[in-house]
C-alpha cells in the first residue's frame, strides 16, 4: 500500500484528489495539508510514502517544504503539482529533492502512474512541462563540472532519452532489448559524465542541455 501526503492550500483540490485516489488500489491518503508548515508536520508526524506537493503553498512555498523536509532528514518521494509551467519553481524544486512535476490537470491515470514510479525509486517529470523547461533561462546549472555532450555514447543519449520520461530500468532494458544490469552500467556512466547525483538530476541537466 503506498500512504499519500497531499498538501495544498485548496480544499477542493485536497478533497477531488483524496477521492480521486480512492479510486485506484494500493494507494491511500494517510493526511492532508493546507499549508507548507503544516505539510512539514504531517510529512514528519505521518511519514508518507509519497508527497504530493502543490508549489504555491501560504507560510512555506513547495520548494521550502522540500528543502525543510530534505534538511531534516524526512523527504519522502515527492512530486510538485502546479497550475502553471513555473520553470523556475520546478526547477529549484527538483534540485532540493523532489522526484518529479506535473500539472494538476493531468488524467487520473498519469497522477498515479507518477505517484506509482516515485513511490518505486523512480522520477517523473510530465513531458509537457518538462519540455518546456529552459534552466538556462533562470541561470541554474550552470557549472561546468559536468563532461560535454559528445562525452554520452549513442547507447548513452538512449538510455537518456527514455530516463526523461520516467520509467523503470527495467522498462528501459525491454524498449531497448538489453539487460537491466546493462541499463544499470549505463545510468551510472550516464550521471557520471553529467555530473550528478541521481536519475532526476539528470534528466533535468539532459533538458537544460538540450542533449535530448
Amino acid at each position: 500500500m503506498i500512504r499519500v501526503c497531499i498538501a495544498d492550500d485548496q480544499a477542493l483540490i485536497r478533497s477531488g484528489l483524496k477521492a480521486l485516489l480512492a479510486l485506484f488500489e494500493g494507494i491511500v491518503v494517510c493526511t492532508e495539508a493546507a499549508d507548507g508548515e503544516a505539510a512539514v508536520a504531517a510529512v514528519i508526524s505521518d511519514r508518507p510514502d509519497v508527497l504530493l506537493l502543490d508549489v504555491r503553498m501560504p507560510k512555506l512555498t513547495g520548494v521550502e517544504v522540500v528543502e525543510t523536509l530534505a534538511a531534516r532528514g524526512v523527504l519522502p518521494p515527492t512530486l510538485l503539482l502546479t497550475t502553471f509551467e513555473d520553470d523556475a519553481a520546478l526547477v529549484a524544486g527538483v534540485r532540493a529533492g523532489a522526484r518529479g512535476f506535473l500539472l494538476k490537470a493531468v488524467t487520473a491515470e498519469t497522477l498515479v502512474e507518477a505517484i506509482r514510479t516515485v513511490a518505486g525509486g523512480g522520477a517523473y517529470l510530465f513531458a509537457p512541462l518538462a519540455e518546456g523547461l529552459d534552466a538556462a533561462r533562470t541561470g541554474a546549472w550552470r557549472d561546468d563540472a559536468f563532461e560535454t555532450p559528445d562525452a554520452l555514447t549513442p547507447r548513452e543519449r538512449e538510455v537518456l532519452k527514455l530516463m526523461t520520461s520516467g520509467i523503470s530500468n527495467g522498462e528501459i532494458a525491454e524498449a531497448l532489448r538489453l539487460s537491466e544490469g546493462t541499463v544499470r552500467n549505463h545510468v551510472s556512466s550516464i550521471l557520471s559524465k553529467l555530473g550528478v547525483s541521481d536519475r532526476t538530476r539528470a534528466v533535468l541537466r539532459a533538458l537544460e542541455r538540450r542533449l535530448v
